[in-house]
């Protein structure tokens, strides 16, 4: 992860990545797994709310779980140690300088890391180096482009467009779900497939409403506020209107529907 990371490295933002990561676990993560013995690096593992999944589907390879930040990797380990799992080995390391030996693993998996990187596809190839021959990579994104609520008011369109802006202005893309097959195939990888994985809620999913809405999208919007706010996107009134307002999607009679994209190619 970027050492300027948009939605910070606070312990709030923590939380919200593991409240994200139960939430969305099944739909992700029902066909990631990995066979016995098998090398897998899992690049930009943040707080490790994606690793206590890929521990828990695939308890007999071997982990690798790397981040650039040192206290994002505390919390990672401190994380998987309280889950009981032994399957996972964590290194500080920077993504586009990765301290291995080419060809090293057998499985790649990254996970809403691309979208906060200036060079993806330098990702990528520097992802791809590391990658034995017929290898796979897994990569998932959200794209902040296919939001869609109810009730919807200008306030909170407005409030969700201050997310996708102060994410342009660091020079990284909100929008990145929809852009997986192009930055794969210009990697050079190979047979890749890309398909959407759609979250949709309403109030019949009570654990959605909260994990999701609540604790997931809602926080992030929050969490860009502060520079919302100080840059002139928005003012003060118009933000907690529009907050307030989002916050109705997770009411009996809203809804909210949101696309992810996952992407599967090999070496």
């Amino acid at each position: 992860m970027r050492k300027d990371y948009v939605h910070g490295y606070s312990e709030r933002e923590a939380i919200r990545l593991v409240d994200q990561a139960k939430a969305l676990a099944l739909l992700m993560h029902h066909d990631t797994s990995y066979p016995e013995d098998s090398m897998v690096l899992e690049a930009g593992c943040g707080v490790g709310a994606q690793t206590i999944t890929l521990a828990r589907n695939s308890p007999l390879a071997e982990i690798t779980s790397v981040d650039i930040s040192e206290p994002s990797l505390n919390h990672a380990k401190a994380l998987i140690n309280r889950e009981g799992f032994s399957n996972v080995k964590f290194q500080i390391a920077d993504i586009m300088k990765l301290p291995f030996e080419d060809e090293t693993f057998d499985h790649v998996f990254i996970c809403f890391v691309l979208e906060h990187l200036p060079d993806p596809v330098g990702a990528l190839l520097s992802l791809k180096k590391v990658l034995k021959k017929g290898g796979s990579i897994t990569v998932i994104e959200g794209d902040h482009g296919s939001c869609y609520f109810y009730p919807e008011t200008a306030e909170a369109v407005k409030v969700w467009q201050c997310l996708i802006k102060v994410q342009k202005d660091l020079k990284c893309n909100p929008l990145m779900g929809r852009e997986l097959y192009p930055l794969l195939t210009e990697a050079g990888f190979k047979n890749i497939e890309v398909d959407p994985r759609v979250v949709y809620v309403d109030s019949s999913k009570g654990e959605l409403v909260d994990r999701f809405i609540k604790k997931t999208i809602i926080a992030m919007v929050e969490g860009v506020k502060e520079q919302a706010i100080e840059s002139g996107l928005i003012d003060i009134e118009i933000w907690e209107k529009g907050i307030k307002d989002l916050h109705k999607s997770a009411e009996p009679s809203g809804t909210f529907f949101y696309n992810f994209f996952k992407g599967i190619a090999t070496k």
